[in-house]
């Protein structure tokens, strides 16, 4: 998993949170999916840009696998911004997968 970022101690407190982010189909958090590939912190603006991806294109719970992101960064930093861009470059993989979820998933 490598989640490219500005703000490292930002980063940790919001990949501790989007933890409990799971993906319904799989049962796996999102982090350790590896579906966080980017999260930009503007202090000054109180925003947060965060750039993932799905584990396929056509994820019937994509949806609300975006808005619970959103959700639960906005729990974790409440007077903040956060903007989810959802991109499909590069294509998720089961190599993404990080290996506390290889353990998890039995793989």
């Amino acid at each position: 998993m490598n989640v490219t970022t500005n703000d490292n101690a930002n980063c940790d407190i919001a990949l501790e949170g989007l933890h409990d982010v799971i993906d319904p189909e799989v049962g796996l958090n999102v982090v350790d999916m590896g579906l966080i590939y980017g999260l930009n912190f503007d202090e000054t603006k109180k925003e947060i840009g965060v750039l993932m991806t799905l584990s396929t294109r056509f994820c019937p719970m994509g949806e609300s696998i975006i808005e619970s992101v959103g959700h639960n960064l906005r729990s974790n930093f409440p007077d903040w911004d956060i903007e989810v861009e959802l991109t499909f470059e590069p294509a998720w993989s089961v190599e993404m997968i990080s290996d506390e979820g290889r353990i998890f998933l039995n793989r």
